[in-house]
């Protein structure tokens, strides 16, 4: 068996998730910190005065999946639906959207898992075949043993590495998505909240609060 070659199969694995592993977290940084300054431009907008947020929301073309979210909300409301219907059509637009915050998260956490047995898996390849050219050639050289063994070790290493790279980037995006959803689900009550109460001074004093302090319980809902 050539063990040299799955452990060259087992380095070039780790590199190709490592290079993934970078793109998945730049990419979903960039796009959730689009998100977020979307969301932040449909908070402003909610956060006008009763009476004029529904006609500025319809007005809205933005092709991110939570403002269409938001649009279509905004149109039903307007069209007189039940509060009932309401409900149910906010909780199918949530998960709509948290399918697209949450996207691609998944292959970090396969990562991060896979990534220290491979490495694992490596370092056994590796010390095989050093172990197998001891058997061929005999005990000659210890330096080259402990060369060989050392380079073996190295999968284990960069697997290690890999995990814990992956373990930072998905703790931050998750939390980061966590964040977005709940400021998502604050502007849907807070548009509710608009057209349902056109009266009520609290209502409109907590469409105005930033989505953040609503998400993080800083102000009652």
């Amino acid at each position: 068996m050539n063990y040299q070659l799955f452990h060259t199969i087992t380095f070039n694995v780790l590199y190709g998730s490592i290079g993934l592993l970078v793109f998945v977290i730049l990419e979903r940084g960039i796009y959730l910190s689009y998100l977020g300054w979307r969301m932040q431009r449909l908070a402003a907008i909610i956060a006008r005065p009763p009476g004029t947020a529904g006609r500025d929301i319809g007005g809205v073309a933005w092709a991110d999946p939570a403002s269409r979210a938001v649009v279509r909300y905004a149109q039903m409301i307007a069209a007189g639906a039940t509060r009932e219907r309401q409900e149910d059509f906010s909780s199918a637009l949530f998960i709509g959207v948290d399918k697209k915050v949450s996207g691609r998260l998944w292959i970090l956490d396969t990562i991060v898992t896979a990534a220290p047995l491979l490495g694992l898996l490596g370092t056994i390849f590796g010390i095989m075949e050093t172990f197998n050219a001891l058997a061929a050639g005999g005990v000659s050289d210890s330096a080259a043993v402990s060369r060989g063994i050392g380079t073996a070790l190295i999968a284990t290493a960069i697997g290690i590495a890999t995990a814990l790279l992956g373990l930072l980037g998905n703790n931050v995006l998750s939390r980061r998505a966590h964040v977005l959803m709940e400021d998502f689900k604050a502007l849907l009550l807070n548009l509710s909240a608009g057209h349902q109460e056109p009266h009520g001074a609290d209502l409109s004093v907590q469409a105005a609060l930033p989505t953040a302090a609503l998400s993080r319980g800083m102000v009652e809902r």
